[in-house]
């Protein structure tokens, strides 16, 4: 290489404290060394912005490949797309867009973005990228003028007659820091981001971020996505190393858009260091312009290779499985600095009266508050706040139609005469209102005598704990049933996020078993039971809904359920059933798993949110099973579970138990007979829903582009399949620009998948609103599908 052009590359702004300080930050890290874990072959393979990388490293955006070799960053794209991992193009990129995305061959592509004065050009760019099929744009935020790089200024440098931007107009490029001065704008804000929104589909990154200040503002922007980069050195010198501020902007980001990470990247275990602090994947820049300069397409692929081989070397070597698994590899030493306090939402963060007291550090917080799953919930309630007047298919709460709000204390007056009834004096029953009570609840001779008419469940008053909604008998279950860290819960795959969320809360590990169309397969559960063994892990259960399941509105058939009996029984397996839908469904019902369970291999989980009303929390469970202690005492898992409950809840409100208990009696304890009329406006609904979509996405044009729905026979959901990425950026441009908002079914995947599906909740709508909610969600679905220009071949995948 021409030694100018080496400096060009090489080199950084002002002294180059800061390039040096990329590289010293990973020179400081430790990694831990863990042994005989059983994590098996490590799987590098990570899910960005719903799209598949084959590992947690891109390409990140340098200028003029072509400085370095006549192909350029075709050669570049032929490397990535190979590799299955993205690239990220340059607004100054030597070689067409065009041609990049054909060598890319199907690779992710994102564009970075220069914001020039003359907004009509970055528009163009954008438009012209977007058609190639680029897939994100990443604004290069810390460029309001380029550093001053002293290398170029001692060298004179400019570029070779034969290098200049493909993608740009005619100009004067020959001396890139003057062409910065002149076309870069200087006064770019944060509406830069909105304003990139409005021109495109396209999720936008911010490239540039080194606070947890900026990752706020980012964020309060519309940000999918930050890039933690201090331009490779080149702009401030003396600005912090990227490795360095990476712990607070993820810890100001808490999951809720993607963090990625480029400047000193040279080897596998940098990446592995990266995901440990925070980052969902790294971006690698200079080492493949050495390896492009050396030997052109190969050379790249050769870098590549050697990071994504050390990455999953230095996973092997430090027992994480894949890249989520990432946080524990850092020693103390090593631990990352605590976030400055931001608000995540605040659009001009500032730092706030000062304070004394006790500051912890989020690192020192259990790691599932960082889990992205935790803050599913909180996302979703955020977008139906920020667009009141959408039509929203995404809460699965029952339809307040029902409710009427005297109605509560007529309960309770119910449930106070039948105590007085059965013998209670005055004082025992304001005592019954007013103490605690017993920790297993005292509604469990009723919540017996129902199981009894409506499911045919025959069990003991003794075998049921009454909880605080259905999620406190999940984690009960779990924290008593996983006792060794072997020990593994299989789920089905979309799944509700609540038992993932509370496994997480407890380190319970998690198995993804993926539904077919039609629901969870034996064959499936089995294979997964058996590949669990073979790395030298026990799977102690299985959690399904096997009636009208959250997310994905399937129900098992009665052979599966009688075919998930018999293997629990061969592979000492239980399961956890969970069916809150059953009896809000019209039409018959299969028998539940535990009215068929004849060897006590099913926990059922109940509750009466959706039977009665959600505000009460009460649910309950049947825990049946059998303990024996090693005196040989025995007693049941029911009561185990209530010395859990002693420590958590102590009991579940009386309150709260007397409402649902005067319901259970007014219908003479058939929840099945309350619920008659609820059940036949559940399956009207679904019927209009189903009808709705028929209208608004025909079958010839649905079958044209890969557009599919099942077709569920109750329960309060169903899915939709779409041929574009139905993300966390999807919904917030559906909600802003067609006011529907909906739920990415993504959320519900414990590993990848579910990125081009949709769940669609009908049960808190109204005919009216489910009409005029599908003609908006259709006008939605039709552009998100125009603007994907699906290939004829994915729409048939996405159709089947």
């Amino acid at each position: 290489m021409d030694a100018a052009v080496w400096d060009f590359v090489e080199g950084g702004a002002g002294e180059e404290r800061t390039l040096a300080a990329n590289l010293d930050a990973f020179h400081r890290v430790r990694l831990r060394p863990r042994v005989l874990t059983g994590a098996g072959e490590p799987d590098p393979a990570t899910e960005v912005l719903g799209r598949r990388w084959a590992a947690p490293v891109g390409v990140a955006p340098m200028a003029y490949h072509t400085l370095v070799h006549p192909d350029g960053e075709t050669a570049t794209a032929q490397a990535t797309g190979a590799a299955g991992l993205p690239f990220v193009v340059s607004t100054f990129a030597g070689r067409t867009f065009e041609d990049i995305a054909a060598a890319a061959a199907g690779a992710p592509l994102w564009l970075q973005v220069y914001c020039f004065r003359d907004r009509d050009t970055t528009r163009r760019l954008v438009e012209r990228a977007e058609r190639a099929g680029f897939e994100a744009l990443v604004l290069t935020a810390d460029a309001p003028r380029l550093g001053r790089r002293l290398r170029d200024e001692r060298n004179g440098f400019r570029l070779p007659a034969h290098v200049s931007p493909a993608n740009l107009p005619e100009d004067d490029y020959a001396s890139p820091a003057e062409h910065g001065r002149r076309g870069l704008d200087p006064g770019l804000d944060w509406s830069a981001v909105s304003w990139l929104r409005s021109v495109s589909r396209l999720p936008v990154l911010v490239k540039g971020v080194l606070s947890a200040e900026d990752a706020a503002r980012a964020l309060a922007a519309g940000a999918a996505g930050i890039v933690v980069s201090n331009h490779g050195g080149r702009q401030l010198d003396g600005a912090p190393a990227t490795l360095d501020v990476l712990a607070e902007v993820a810890s100001a980001v808490a999951g809720r858009a993607a963090v990625l990470l480029d400047g000193g990247v040279r080897r596998g275990a940098d990446v592995l260091a990266a995901l440990a602090l925070g980052a969902d994947a790294v971006l690698l820049g200079r080492p493949v312009l050495h390896g492009l300069a050396a030997d052109g397409r190969d050379g790249v692929a050769h870098v590549l290779r050697l990071v994504t081989e050390g990455l999953t070397e230095a996973m092997a070597l430090t027992g994480t499985a894949t890249p989520r698994a990432a946080g524990a590899v850092l020693p103390p030493a090593c631990a990352p600095a605590p976030a400055p306090p931001v608000s995540p939402v605040s659009p001009v963060p500032g730092s706030g009266p000062h304070r004394e007291g006790a500051e912890l550090r989020k690192e020192d917080l259990h790691r599932c508050v960082s889990d992205p799953v935790l803050d599913t919930m909180n996302f979703l309630n955020e977008v139906t706040e920020r667009f009141p007047e959408a039509v929203s298919f995404a809460p699965g709460r029952p339809y307040e139609g029902f409710f009427e709000t005297e109605e509560i204390f007529t309960h309770i007056r119910r449930y106070l005469d039948h105590l007085a009834a059965g013998g209670a004096s005055p004082d025992a029953v304001r005592t019954a209102l007013y103490q605690y009570g017993p920790t297993a609840g005292r509604i469990r001779e009723l919540i017996a005598g129902s199981l009894r008419t409506d499911e045919g469940i025959d069990v003991p008053p003794e075998s049921i704990v009454v909880t605080v909604g259905g999620q406190e008998a999940m984690l009960l279950a779990l924290r008593a049933l996983f006792a060794d860290a072997d020990d593994v819960l299989l789920v089905a795959s979309p799944c509700y996020v609540g038992i993932t969320g509370a496994a997480r809360l407890l380190d319970v590990p998690v198995a993804a078993v993926p539904e077919r169309a039609d629901g969870l397969a034996a064959a499936d559960v089995e294979a997964a039971v058996r590949a669990q063994r073979a790395a030298g892990r026990r799977p102690r259960a299985l959690y399904l809904v096997p009636d009208h399941s959250n997310p994905s509105g399937n129900t098992l058939s009665r052979r599966t359920r009688e075919e998930l009996l018999d293997l629990a029984v061969r592979h000492d397996l239980l399961i956890l059933e969970d069916s809150p839908y059953r009896l809000v469904s019209p039409g018959p019902r299969l028998p539940t798993l535990k009215s068929l369970d004849r060897r006590q291999r099913v926990v059922h989980i109940g509750s009466y949110a959706k039977t009665v009303f959600p505000g009460a929390r009460v649910g309950f469970v049947v825990a049946d099973q059998p303990v024996v202690d090693a005196t040989g005492g025995r007693g049941l898992l029911a009561a185990e579970l209530a010395r859990i409950k002693s420590m958590v809840t102590v009991n579940t409100p009386a309150l709260s138990q007397a409402a649902v208990a005067g319901a259970l009696l007014a219908a003479d304890g058939s929840l099945a007979a309350l619920n008659a009329a609820p059940a036949r406006h559940y399956g009207t609904a679904l019927r209009t829903l189903l009808d709705a979509l028929d209208r608004e996405l025909p079958a010839a044009w649905r079958t044209a582009h890969g557009v599919s729905w099942n077709r569920p026979t109750g329960g309060f959901f169903l899915t939709l399949r779409v041929p574009f990425a139905a993300d966390d950026a999807a919904l917030l441009r559906s909600a802003e620009e067609h006011g529907v908002i909906w739920t990415p079914m993504a959320h519900f995947h414990p590993e990848a998948g579910g990125e081009r599906a949709i769940r669609l909740s009908f049960s808190s709508l109204a005919p009216a609103e489910l009409d005029r909610g599908v003609t908006r969600l259709a006008g939605f679905v039709r552009a998100e599908t125009a603007a994907a220009a699906v290939p004829a071949d994915l729409a048939a995948e996405c159709a089947t």
